[in-house]
């Protein structure tokens, strides 16, 4: 199967297209032809070897976390899905070696669910790791419900934007702090937009004068610390972004494969409550440069690498 894959730690420059042996596909793993894999953060941070120390690495790498396409290959002990199924998923395994920057991936059956039917493949892609990670820091660790107010920091950028989406249909009130360029897309998605900067804080405190009763950190450092100053006196913390979190009453968190949160994550996106913006789109052999996209930022919707439809 054609394939990027590096060989070696290191930026964009040492990704590679080429051919790499088709994936086995075990007994609780579900062969996908790719459609669509969206690049995120993460996918360049473990290629540059930030990751090293929390899981082992087998070189040749193919990165790449988000997929959606269709299934080919059920393994045998899969009843959950059959050839043809539409799927998406959040394929993260404990070794970094087989991603979904391909042609085909093998997925295990706990990282996927149906593709929304609402959603293209390259919508559906964007939706997985930064929609569960969203959805499971609002429903575990803050427990956010209807009538709460709610703090998202980068309230515009991909796992804020869900976090707004999903903290709405709660029943929550959202305030979403972005800079200047992020501030229609915020108030777009139904959150009160605050500009983030100097006066910060007291902008906030005008709007929630008692503070907020959760506040969701995507950024650390100084903007976490601004969060929890932020807070009602049983105000609820949790970043994704910076441990120092822990110290300050909160909960730090890493977002986990889960097939039930995946299959109510696609529900709301066929209920119009969660919409995914793709902001562009890469042929798979131009993944470098859809990763380059992706580091320099700004560009308020996912980076999606595409891959050829035909067999």
């Amino acid at each position: 199967m054609k394939a990027i894959s590096y060989s070696r730690y290191g930026g964009p420059e040492v990704l590679e297209f080429g051919e790499r042996p088709d994936p086995k596909v075990g007994p609780d793993k579900v062969l996908v032809r790719v459609r669509a894999a969206a690049v995120n953060p993460v996918d360049w941070k473990a290629q540059a070897g930030y990751l090293d120390t929390t899981f082992d690495t087998v070189f040749p790498v193919i990165p790449g976390w988000d997929v959606s396409g269709v299934v080919v290959q059920p393994g045998v002990s899969v009843p959950e899905f059959a050839v043809g199924d539409e799927v998406m998923g959040y394929v993260r395994e404990d070794v970094l070696c087989h991603g979904t920057f391909a042609e085909y991936v093998a997925a295990p059956v706990r990282t996927l669910a149906r593709k929304p039917r609402n959603l293209s493949f390259e919508e559906a892609a964007g939706l997985p790791l930064a929609g569960l990670t969203a959805y499971q820091v609002l429903h575990r660790a803050l427990r956010v419900r209807s009538g709460d107010t709610v703090l998202v920091t980068a309230a515009s950028g991909a796992v804020g934007s869900m976090a707004v989406q999903i903290a709405r249909h709660l029943g929550a009130r959202v305030i979403g702090s972005a800079r200047e360029a992020g501030q229609d897309r915020v108030r777009e998605l139904g959150a009160e937009p605050v500009l983030y900067g100097d006066g910060f804080k007291a902008r906030v405190k005008d709007l929630a004068p008692h503070g907020v009763d959760a506040a969701f950190d995507t950024v650390g450092g100084q903007a976490l610390k601004d969060a929890a100053n932020l807070l009602a006196p049983e105000g609820r913390l949790a970043s994704i972004a910076d441990g120092e979190v822990l110290g300050l009453g909160g909960h730090y968190y890493w977002v986990r494969p889960d097939p039930a949160d995946l299959t109510a994550l696609a529900e709301l996106a066929e209920q119009g409550a969660v919409s995914v913006r793709v902001a562009r789109t890469f042929p798979l052999e131009r993944a470098a440069d859809a990763q380059r996209a992706n580091m320099e930022g700004g560009l308020h919707g996912k980076v999606v690498v595409t891959v050829d439809r035909d067999d």
